[in-house]
Formats: C-alpha cells, structure tokens, sequence
C-alpha cells in the first residue's frame, strides 16, 4: 500500500514555479563572486595590483596586503548579506567542509564589532583528527591547518562567505584533494613550460584547463523516503535490474520532462550567480538519468566549481521534491539497481601559454 501510495504522490506533483531573474545572465553572472571585477572595486589599488600579481605570477603576498585584502572582501561581504565566515576545504570524504564563525570580535567596551583580518584570511586551525588522515592516530600530529588557496575566488554562499583553501596536517601532510591537484597542476607547469621553452623562449608559465561534466539522477522525494537503502545508503541495496537501463536510448537527448526542466533552470541561474559557467543540460541515456556541463575553465577553479555545484544540487533538488544521486553506475548495478549514476571529470585539457608578448601557440594545445 505504501509504494501506490508514494506512487500516486510523484505522479501528481507539478512542476514547481522558478524565479527567474529580471536581468540577463551576463548581468547577474558571477553575483556572489569576489572576483576581479569586485577586488577592482572593494581593493585598494596597489592591494589589487599586488593581488592580481600573485595570482598571475605567484608572487608572496605580504601581511599588510593581506589585511587590506580581507577588509575589502568583508565589506564586499557585509554589503551581501553575509554573517559568518568560513574556509572552505576538501577533506577526504568526498565532499567539502566549513566551519562557520561570525564576524564579531569584542570592542573593549562591553560590545561587539564587524571585524576579518588577513590573519584569519590566511590560515586557521581547524580540527583534523576526526577527519579521515591517512592513518595519523596522534590527535595533535593529526592537528589540521587551511591555508587560503588565492587562485580560486572566495563566494558567498546562504548569507556565508566560503574562502577556498588547502588543508594539511601539523606535519605537513596533505589531507585533502585540493593540495594534491595544485602540486601536480606545478609540475605540469614546470614540465611543460621546459617544453615549450624549446619552440619560444618568451613563453614564462603554462594554464591548465579542463572541462568537466556531471551526470546525476533525480528520484521523488516520496519514492526516495519509502526506500531505506536510499536513505540510509544514497544507492540501491535491493530490488532487480531494470529491463532497459543503458539500453533505452530513446531517452538520451529526449525532451526533459517539465518537473526536471525547471530543476535545471533553477540550478543553472544558482550555478551563474556562483560563477559556475554552466553551459549544457540534457537527458542522458538510462531512465532518470541527466546532464551538466559547463564551459572549460582552469583546472583548479573547475574542481572547485564541480564539488560547489553537487553542494548546490542537493539543495535546488529539495525545493523541487527530488533526491539527487550521483553514485557509480557499477557500484549500483552489480546489486541489482532500477537507479545507476556516475560522475567524473572528463581529462581534455588544452592550455593556454602566457609569455611576454602574450601569446597563444596553437600547435602545441596538446602536449
């Protein structure tokens, strides 16, 4: 009785209503970003220079830019709403982490101030020992320090403001996915910049770029809820394979159905005000299945758009009375799924070459 029941309840929702912007997406692209734009206007102009330096070049940046740095982002912040602050990692849980902490500092006279200085900005000392650490069992060698990543823009997020950072234990070891990625994103500089050396001499630093897609699966939330290997798993522990999953081609590149239409209307105006470029959405091949995909961006700043918007997902996927999966195809199948999924991230990288004169050599976008 129950699985008619839930069945007549997702059978007879409706698409949900969309706010739609006034704007263009051009206008409100990118709205709750600090980046350039907003640092040329919330920065000082050397503190914008020396920033847009470091983030070019990798030049250090100093303390007192630091600060001047975090004064404008917090009144960039304040001005958007935000209340809390946070350093926004990627541990080893497939996912991201935050602690949040509020703006107030006490005043001296019995009150509180808005205050963020560049000392918070630039490092804070979450707890890591309860996060997975490559076997670390020593709670204060486990002791775990973000560091903030300048190369990936910080966003607000609710009424929070996310800075991207790095995460390593007290002796030094990496404990998350971003630190790994930016030492090899390096040596593929390093590597490929030697290379390049060989055809121009005027070439100083190689970009890595990477297009990456997301395929998920969208379950009612009443089917979802009358599942407790759903719930309590985020896949399928019983049940049969369905007669056509991978085979019905008929579903891919078909027309979206409406409730699904406006989960990815809704999902591509959240993803544009985050500066995720997303570019691509359709039907994929097995029933439920869907796509997104947005335009190439560097490699560092892709991943960190790929984990936000599976953040996002599950939240535009509630107010619109789904459930949003994005588990493997095969770890679901070999049980016996109706509901397979996967994600990834497709390794087509092209570079762009920066030298004086700027410059692109097209003959050598695959190395």
């Amino acid at each position: 009785m129950l699985r008619f029941k839930v069945a007549k309840e997702a059978f007879s929702r409706k698409a949900v209503p969309v706010n739609e912007p006034k704007e263009r997406p051009s206008e409100y692209f990118g709205k709750y970003v600090f980046n350039r734009e907003k640092m040329f206007k919330y920065l000082p102009k050397k503190t914008y220079e020396a920033v847009i330096e470091a983030i070019d070049n990798s030049t250090p940046l100093s303390r007192e830019v630091a600060d001047s740095v975090a004064a404008g982002m917090r009144k960039w912040a304040l001005e958007m709403g935000a209340t809390h602050y946070t350093h926004w990692f990627h541990p080893l849980t497939d996912g991201t982490a935050e602690k949040h902490d509020s703006f107030i500092e006490h005043d001296g006279k019995g009150g509180v101030v808005e205050e963020f200085s560049g000392k918070l900005l630039i490092q804070q000392e979450p707890d890591a020992s309860s996060f997975p650490n490559g076997g670390i069992r020593n709670t204060f060698e486990a002791r775990g320090y973000s560091a903030w990543d300048i190369s990936s823009p910080a966003f607000i997020l609710d009424k929070t403001l996310c800075i991207p950072t790095i995460f390593i234990s007290y002796t030094g070891e990496s404990l998350d996915y971003k630190t790994p990625l930016l030492k090899a994103l390096n040596s593929v500089n390093k590597a490929a910049t030697a290379v390049c050396g060989y055809f121009d001499k005027n070439v100083k630093h190689v970009y890595s770029y990477l297009g990456w897609e997301q395929e998920y699966f969208l379950v009612d939330e009443s089917l979802y809820a009358a599942r407790p290997d759903l719930v309590l798993t985020g896949r399928t522990l019983m049940g049969h394979e369905s007669a056509k999953n991978q085979q019905l081609e008929d579903h891919y590149f078909g027309a979206i159905p409406s409730r699904v239409e406006a989960f990815m209307q809704d999902l591509e105006i959240e993803c544009h005000m985050l500066g995720i470029p997303v570019k691509t959405c359709h039907n994929e091949v097995a029933p439920n299945q869907f796509e997104v995909a947005p335009i190439f961006e560097e490699t560092n700043l892709a991943n960190d758009h790929n984990l936000l918007l599976m953040s996002v997902m599950r939240e535009v996927a509630r107010r619109h009375n789904f459930f949003s999966t994005k588990n493997h195809s095969k770890e679901l199948t070999d049980r016996g799924s109706i509901i397979t999924g996967r994600w990834g991230q497709i390794p087509a990288y092209c570079f762009l070459l920066r030298g004086k004169p700027r410059k692109r050599i097209y003959n050598l976008s695959h190395l």
